[in-house]
């Protein structure tokens, strides 16, 4: 199963300083981005991004990273040193789908080396079990991804992530899309308010229409973005806020846009 779209490299565009907006303060959600958002650019060409919009806090979600692609340590090694030397840190890392006790072992290791305490992505029953005895031992957390296919995907709504994660420890939580429950017909405030308990990461994003996965700038689409982070806020959530974009070619200003309204809303 693929779990995001090919990527394209592209150029990257800077000047975007002026874009810039007060960094997370004391009693705000803490607005992060989901690293998909930049799968066009180099690393070194999105941590440029990345510092223009003064991002401090990302998931590492580049599809070169996930268990699919099948990465080596060193890509993780350097772009660790890349990060630090940026002055960002990579909270959690995007794995995608386990599908064996190698893929665990692997996702632990690359996490561990990208300084990550969280790791997301999705598997069957039985690997969840796995991976809540294991990431339990690592003390490393775990998000369950909901998603948008155009075929029925495990974990589509609120109740088949919480139905899956019934009897697992509080190791095991859930990283919330707003964008994919969009898609997939669900109200995401509703879904965040049902996740509350289990909730360890917000991928923030919204899309054009259901039944389709056509990214729009946040508070565009039907995503219900003002309502998802009134909820945040009621829960006084802690966690990152990850703005994560799926769109092909040149996204730093529409990035701009969407950094910009998040931290309005936090």
């Amino acid at each position: 199963m693929t779990t995001r779209r090919t990527f394209v490299k592209l150029a990257a565009a800077c000047g975007l300083s002026s874009a810039a907006a007060p960094l997370h303060a004391a009693g705000s959600l803490n607005i992060g981005v989901g690293t998909y958002s930049y799968h066009g650019l180099s690393v070194d060409d999105m941590i440029v991004q990345l510092n223009a919009l003064r991002i401090r806090e990302i998931e590492m979600s580049r599809v070169e990273f996930m268990l699919l692609s099948h990465p080596q340590d060193e890509l993780f090694r350097a772009t660790k040193t890349r990060l630090d030397q940026a002055g960002i840190r990579c909270v959690s890392y995007y794995a995608a789908t386990f599908k064996t006790a190698q893929d665990i072992d692997d996702a632990v290791r690359f996490a561990k080396l990208l300084g990550a305490s969280n790791i997301t992505g999705d598997a069957a029953e039985d690997i969840l079990k796995q991976l809540d005895q294991r990431l339990t031992q690592e003390r490393l957390t775990f998000g369950l991804h909901n998603h948008f296919f155009p075929y029925k995907f495990a974990y589509e709504s609120p109740e088949d992530v919480l139905n899956a994660l019934s009897g697992l420890s509080k190791t095991m939580g859930a990283t919330a899309d707003t964008g994919h429950f969009a898609s997939c017909g669900y109200d995401p405030a509703d879904a965040i308010r049902k996740l509350a308990p289990r909730l360890r990461l917000v991928h923030l994003k919204d899309v054009q229409a259901k039944g389709g996965e056509v990214n729009v700038l946040l508070g565009n689409g039907i995503a219900k973005i003002p309502e998802v982070m009134q909820e945040l806020h009621r829960q006084n959530f802690s966690g990152l806020v990850a703005v994560e974009y799926e769109k092909e070619g040149d996204v730093n200003q529409d990035m701009a846009q969407e950094v910009k309204f998040a931290r309005k809303l936090a």
